[in-house]
């Protein structure tokens, strides 16, 4: 989360969160550590663990693909979008916050996608209705809002959402409304850079090799979700596309027994499956003489 935000926004974690983290990590009886969390931070414990060779296992952000080929089942597609950025309210490492459509069916999927955002119900975390729920903080609530007046100021078309909800029932929660953005060049901060938040930034693409191209344009690399009826299609971008986890035709789905972490600035190492048992083992080797005669070098 914190990756990437400008100067004014930088929300540098406070002392006790750092303090403790880099007393785990230094500490000498510590044999291995696994972090979740923001990417500079992660890189802060890294280099500390480097110190005492340590190795460390960083699960750490996320801009996610999520991409729509032109023969999926689009019911399904609508449905795995809209969860898979706006469950949790964005607030996840995995959140699919970059949307590619193909362009011939781009204006429709992305119209409709649109309509249906705003029906979400925004309320709060303890009603079973809601489905968009307060952020974790107002101070995180305003870095998403700017993030959003940023990419306005870029050129950004937002096609809902955009500020917070207004009314009584939501002056007390760090509310702000599922955005969908569109208009906006690969390059803009908000299709770059984590917002860990309910902002969903739609892209349209011409071919295969121009979606991977887009796809894999990203510092981060930890998970995709590809919507589609060709199998073929699928198992050949899931290849292509630099994420440590791939999702076709669903979406946040796991199993404790596969390894799940990321590629480039998302984090290395594996959580779950063997990997991630394997990684807090330290081999050792074990020779056992059998032969009854001495080691003949030295006769």
């Amino acid at each position: 989360m914190e990756a990437g935000l400008p100067p004014a926004l930088l929300s540098v974690l406070p002392g006790p969160g750092r303090v403790v983290g880099d007393a785990i990590v230094r500490d000498p009886r510590v044999g291995k550590v696994a972090f979740t969390g923001g990417t500079s931070t992660g890189r802060a414990l890294a280099r500390t663990a480097a110190e005492k060779l340590m190795p460390v296992s960083l699960e750490l952000g996320g801009k996610s693909p999520t991409i729509v080929l032109p023969d999926a089942d689009v019911e399904q597609a609508l449905a795995g979008v809209l969860f898979g950025i706006f469950s949790s309210s964005g607030q996840s490492c995995i959140a699919g916050s970059r949307l590619f459509v193909a362009r011939p069916m781009y204006d429709r999927f992305v119209g409709e996608l649109v309509e249906r955002v705003r029906k979400l119900r925004v309320g709060p975390g303890t009603d079973p209705g809601t489905q968009v729920a307060p952020l974790v903080h107002p101070a995180h609530r305003d870095r998403v809002a700017a993030y959003v007046d940023q990419a306005r100021a870029e050129g950004a078309r937002v096609r809902c959402g955009g500020a917070p909800p207004e009314g009584p029932a939501y002056a007390d929660g760090a509310y702000y409304l599922p955005t969908v953005l569109d208009g906006l060049p690969g390059d803009a901060r908000a299709c770059r850079e984590e917002i860990f938040g309910p902002v969903l930034v739609a892209l349209p693409y011409d071919d295969e090799d121009d979606l991977v191209r887009q796809a894999n344009d990203s510092v981060y690399g930890l998970a995709c979700g590809i919507w589609t009826r060709d199998h073929r299609a699928a198992w050949r971008i899931a290849r292509r596309v630099e994420a440590g986890t791939v999702w076709i035709n669903t979406y946040k789905q796991f199993s404790i027994s596969t390894p799940f972490g990321g590629m480039k600035a998302s984090g290395l190492g594996r959580e779950k499956g063997r990997d991630g048992i394997r990684a807090y083992q330290r081999q050792k080797s074990l020779y056992w003489g059998t032969a009854t005669t001495p080691l003949p070098w030295a006769g």
